[in-house]
């Protein structure tokens, strides 16, 4: 199949990468506001360069995948199902929940797929995790701790456009955790604080948070986000249940050193980036897009799974503002 990438940034060329990789893709049309990376693309991958997102959908694109700026996702999403294109986009689907909720508006009603890109549904442990929880393996659940630690934080200019650590960072957590676990969030409290980078303070974020999420069957889900871990990127999950307890990135890439005595584990080279740490897991996510092009199989990843997530997010944003518990239900009453 043939398939279009708009915007060739960090992101977007590591998609380019790996669709040229995957036998399903036979060629691939490329276009991004800067001509630089279209011709490194187009030289690296053998793509074809088209001018504008217009151009790629006209280029008889069987499916487009969106790795633009956070601004363009929602008008390129409305362009592409309006085309009649399925396409697959980077979280979030728009800079603000009231953008997005639009956007699900607007492409209601079209018999067009949109996947929305969170990766942790396609690493290896984490359906493993699923799995082992839809089968009643762990029995009834009551504790669920996920963690995302980035080892450095990410420049000052995407810091202050990102809309905060909840809904750019933390948001994986709140995805994942609604997917291993088939449970929605109900209530949220939320604490943070700065210790690092100065910009981060000055673009108002915390840099360092914790949150605490109500599950609808009463599981407590705990959060850890900071930007700064030096040891490396570390993103595990412990689901305790009345059966039995299992744990995602218990293994020997872990960024955590030991001080047990005796202790070898773990005992390799410590994850240092996210794109290290689910390579695999975005070949399996792009090879999903493939399957959804191909009608084999409807989109894993939703507008609607993306807004639940955003929604968790927009309720831990008020409540590290205001200090108090928060519902989903008044976030999403707005």
């Amino acid at each position: 199949m043939r398939i279009g990438i708009l915007g060739l940034g960090r992101i977007g060329a590591f998609h380019a990468e790996t669709l040229a990789a995957l036998d399903a893709v036979d060629s691939l049309v490329v276009a991004d506001p800067f001509s630089d990376a279209a011709t490194a693309a187009a030289e690296r991958f053998g793509a074809e360069i088209a001018d504008s997102p217009e151009a790629v959908l006209a280029a008889g694109v069987d499916g487009v995948v969106v790795a633009a700026a956070t601004d363009a996702h929602p008008v390129l999403i409305r362009t592409a199902v309006e085309a009649g294109v399925p396409v697959f986009c980077e979280k979030p689907v728009a800079r603000t929940m009231t953008e997005g909720v639009e956007v699900l508006k607007a492409v209601a009603g079209h018999d067009v797929p949109v996947q929305i890109g969170y990766n942790r549904r396609f690493d290896a442990a984490f359906v493993a995790a699923r799995a082992a929880v839809q089968a009643g393996e762990l029995g009834k659940l009551h504790t669920v701790r996920s963690t995302t630690l980035d080892p450095a934080p990410p420049p000052a200019a995407y810091i202050a456009a990102s809309g905060g650590i909840f809904r750019d960072c933390s948001v994986h957590d709140f995805d994942v955790i609604r997917w291993v676990t088939g449970r929605e969030v109900t209530e949220v409290y939320a604490v943070g604080g700065n210790r690092g980078a100065d910009f981060i303070r000055e673009a108002g974020d915390a840099d360092t948070t914790g949150a605490v999420l109500t599950l609808d069957d009463g599981t407590i889900a705990v959060v850890s986000n900071s930007r700064h871990n030096t040891r490396g990127y570390d993103v595990r999950m412990e689901i305790h249940g009345f059966a039995d307890s299992i744990a995602v990135g218990l293994e020997d890439k872990l960024p955590l050193r030991s001080v047990e005595p005796g202790a070898t584990f773990p005992a390799g080279t410590p994850h240092d980036f996210f794109m290290d740490r689910f390579a695999a897991a975005y070949r399996a996510e792009l090879t999903a897009f493939t399957e959804v092009v191909a009608g084999a199989r409807p989109s894993p990843c939703t507008i609607e799974d993306a807004l639940e997530a955003g929604w968790i997010a927009e309720a831990c944003t008020l409540s590290l503002r205001e200090h108090r518990p928060v519902t989903v239900a008044e976030v999403r009453r707005g």
